[in-house]
């Protein structure tokens, strides 16, 4: 037993096999091919200009990465004055302060020791930490950067056991604040975390952390990771003071100044 092709009707509603088409139609679906390539060639290749944090940079881009640390200037990477248009709970805007930047350093004592193992397989060429506080100098948050001694393989295989496990949303991986004396953040420390996230970096040996808390010291006993914080629906104390926001979108916005210093970098003729 055999089978005919299926049929259709054309515009005189008479039977026509589907499987048929004009000369015209064929011509028309392989130039849709074609643009439809190139289209999506074009938006990985632009990727990275436009700041997506799931773009494949360039070897070069990725080697520039790897040595801002000590080539741009610390205002570049935590400028004094961060504007958040959008960033704070229903879109309100949000302006953050540096108040304090931590000498670059090794990793030593500078997470708790789950987050260490956790990173250890990327290593650690140089760690960048500052701190600011808000406009009404409520909440302080740090931001760090991680710089690591891993390629791009790496940095990937860490990325996905970071997504594929949820590291990013277990309070026992939280990063540690900077607190520094004479400033709102003088009793930040780690009893005080209530918001945080953590973004593995693949175009680059980076990783970018916040972690945001009251600038009254308070101790907070039901943390939120960022990414849960800003949910509409959040109702820990830290989802309703916005804390989430601060971290997320502080993070956010020095991520993107560093993507630009990264293209900035990779541009200049060697």
């Amino acid at each position: 037993m055999s089978f005919g092709e299926p049929e259709g009707y054309d515009g005189d509603a008479r039977p026509r096999p589907l499987g048929r088409r004009g000369a015209s139609q064929a011509v028309a679906a392989a130039v849709c091919l074609v643009l439809g390539l190139g289209l999506i060639s074009g938006a990985v290749t632009g990727s990275w200009l436009v700041g997506d944090s799931g773009a494949e940079g360039s070897p070069s881009s990725f080697a520039a990465a790897g040595s801002l640390w000590h080539s741009v200037p610390v205002d570049q990477l935590f400028p004094p004055t961060v504007q958040g248009r959008g960033a704070g709970p229903g879109g309100a805007d949000r302006t953050w302060t540096r108040i304090a930047v931590a000498p670059d350093s090794g990793c030593k004592d500078a997470f708790d020791p789950l987050l260490r193992k956790a990173l250890a397989p990327v290593g650690c060429e140089r760690l960048l930490r500052a701190t600011y506080t808000d406009a009404t100098e409520s909440y302080v948050t740090t931001v760090g950067l991680l710089f690591t001694t891993a390629d791009a393989p790496g940095m990937t295989a860490l990325a996905n056991r970071f997504r594929k496990e949820r590291l990013d949303r277990r309070s026992d991986l939280m990063p540690l604040p900077y607190a520094a004396k004479g400033t709102p953040a003088a009793g930040f420390g780690a009893p005080q975390r209530a918001s945080w996230t953590v973004s593995v970096l693949t175009e680059a040996p980076v990783v970018v952390y916040a972690v945001s808390g009251w600038a009254d010291g308070r101790i907070v006993d039901d943390p939120q990771p960022a990414g849960d914080a800003v949910e509409a629906d959040a109702t820990t104390a830290a989802a309703q003071a916005g804390l989430g926001n601060e971290a997320q979108g502080l993070a956010d916005r020095v991520e993107r100044d560093f993507r630009r210093n990264v293209r900035s970098a990779s541009e200049q003729p060697s």
